[in-house]
């Protein structure tokens, strides 16, 4: 399976408007290794969560394939990051006492995925992966994001979207699984701040290919009526987490 760079054309925008996961989401992840040397982030993007483990770890690797993503993410003490396949990460052998990664996992080939997991792991380390489904706003302005994620931009989905939207629990892992907590990754946004974050929706482009039309701009009426006079709003997202011990 190649790489799919579908995020380095809007790479700054993709660091801008993607929502912050939860501190409690890296509390939880920290304290399952019982070392804390090494942290590796694997399809790391614009380094959000490679930076939230520096604080608890004492060294992280950030690896993405896409070099626009990587230059875009913040510097940080103790973060290093990689250009590199998730598959073909580069880290040294029986290394990462974590290793995690925050919606990127369906883009990749897990099988492969999985050996590399196993080849760079320290004896009793730990695997996390998590993902975040559609926003929860009001029932008025779910309606209209839902008619733009399914009913115009549904058909240019890639098919590994699926994978989200079943919180990734169809995959089968190899490992030991460890119960998970259930959290909600909550933000007040403003309108701004919504529309910017739709916009990096990465089948917009071969909408407006198919169409000759932007889908957004054609929402964008019936999803500012509905947002209405607010100048922010509660913003949440379910967050799906599977760990594991390797």
């Amino acid at each position: 399976m190649g790489f799919k760079d579908l995020f380095s054309a809007h790479a700054a925008q993709y660091a801008q408007f993607r929502p912050h996961y939860p501190r409690e989401l890296f509390a939880w992840v920290a304290s399952l290794p019982p070392q804390r040397r090494l942290a590796v982030d694997v399809g790391t993007g614009n380094g959000q969560a490679a930076v939230e483990l520096a604080s608890r770890f004492d060294r992280v690797i950030g690896v993405d394939p896409s070099a626009q993503q990587i230059a875009s993410a913040p510097a940080a003490l103790g973060v290093e990051y990689r250009v590199g396949r998730a598959e073909a990460t580069g880290v040294e052998p029986a290394s990462a006492d974590l290793i995690t990664v925050a919606q990127a996992f369906h883009w990749f080939d897990h099988p492969a995925f999985f050996r590399e997991v196993r080849r760079i792991c320290a004896p009793d380390g730990r695997f996390a992966v998590w993902c975040y489904g559609l926003t929860a706003i009001t029932p008025e302005i779910d309606a209209v994001v839902t008619e733009y994620y399914e009913g115009m931009l549904g058909p240019f989905w890639e098919p590994e979207r699926r994978l989200v939207e079943t919180g990734y629990r169809t995959i089968q892992a190899p490992f030991e699984e460890i119960p998970a907590p259930s959290l909600m990754l909550e933000l007040r946004w403003s309108f701004e701040q919504l529309v910017g974050y739709l916009g990096t929706w990465s089948p917009r482009k071969r909408y407006e290919a198919a169409h000759g039309a932007d889908a957004l701009e054609a929402i964008f009426p019936k999803l500012e009526r509905v947002w209405g006079g607010a100048d922010e709003r509660l913003i949440s997202w379910p967050l799906s987490i599977r760990a594991f011990r390797v």
